[in-house]
């Protein structure tokens, strides 16, 4: 890679990544974890190794991956003869998880939140715990507040998802324009959907936002029958309501519903909504590039 490059990717980075500055706060923000000496914790993206450097201190084993290069050679040369600290090169979106159990601790960048959420809540073997530090709005939607979203509902039958801290913007460099929090993601011990009908109960709730109908019977009339959707606007929570507006409970009464009693031809209908969603977003990103 010639050197106009990696000014062009150092450059890059920094547009996506705002980086904490104070060992101590470090400190401050990993004390109010879990994380303690039997864990291995894995660290995205740890740059110059100011939080790596922190989780030696706390952890049992770090697992830091770092894509750029130069960097992490320079990780490797700062934490040689350290013995629970690892540095692997590699692109955190390609890299495999561990098949043991794990936490994960991460500044990472912003225009990858979504991405990075995706990889561990959706892996086979998805971590203990995840602490992650992002903008407070893409909290907000993975919480589901101040109301429901798509994106809410597909991780609340697997992960609890709070805030542990709030961030001044001043801890960072360069300071961003936003606000930033540390969230833990924490994996139910007793998930609130089986795993064999987990993929029925995502591709089941994309359909009914992706429908764009003023409620979310109306969204599912191609799925629940007259009687049943008779049987389901006897609850209150439920008519009326546009998806946004339900809750976990909410849903899962809906697709209990939808389970039992809507037979296998009409659940064929919502069948693939998740990935055909997954598809459209892709040639929109594609587009997006050419343009």
């Amino acid at each position: 890679m010639s050197e106009i490059e990696h000014n062009m990717r150092d450059r890059e980075l920094w547009q996506s990544q705002n980086f904490l500055r104070r060992p101590e706060f470090v400190a401050n923000l990993i004390g109010r974890t879990t994380i303690t000496n039997s864990d291995l914790v894995v660290e995205i993206g740890p740059g110059k190794g100011i939080i790596t450097q922190q989780l030696a201190k706390k952890a049992g084993r770090i697992v830091a991956v770092e894509a750029d290069q130069r960097l992490a050679i320079n990780l490797q040369a700062s934490f040689q003869g350290v013995p629970n600290i690892q540095i692997v090169e590699a692109d955190f979106l390609r890299w495999e998880l561990p098949r043991e159990p794990y936490k994960v601790f991460s500044n990472i960048p912003f225009n990858m939140t979504a991405d990075i959420v995706r990889k561990l809540t959706e892996d086979r073997n998805p971590p203990q715990l995840s602490y992650l530090i992002m903008q407070d709005k893409a909290a907000f939607r993975f919480m589901g507040k101040p109301k429901g979203s798509q994106t809410s509902i597909l991780l609340k039958p697997w992960f609890e998802v709070k805030i542990v801290a709030n961030i001044d913007r001043r801890e960072f460099t360069p300071v961003p324009k936003i606000n930033a929090v540390l969230v833990e993601f924490g994996k139910l011990e007793k998930p609130l959907v089986e795993p064999q009908s987990r993929q029925w109960f995502r591709d089941f709730v994309v359909y009914g936002y992706s429908q764009w109908q003023p409620t979310i019977l109306d969204a599912f009339r191609e799925v629940f029958s007259w009687k049943q959707r008779s049987f389901l606007e006897k609850e209150p929570r439920i008519r009326g309501r546009k998806p946004s507006e339900l809750t976990i409970e909410e849903w899962l009464k809906l697709f209990e519903t939808f389970t039992t009693y809507v037979p296998a031809d009409k659940k064929e209908v919502v069948r693939g909504a998740e990935e055909k969603l997954e598809r459209q977003q892709q040639n929109l990103r594609k587009w997006h590039r050419t343009r």
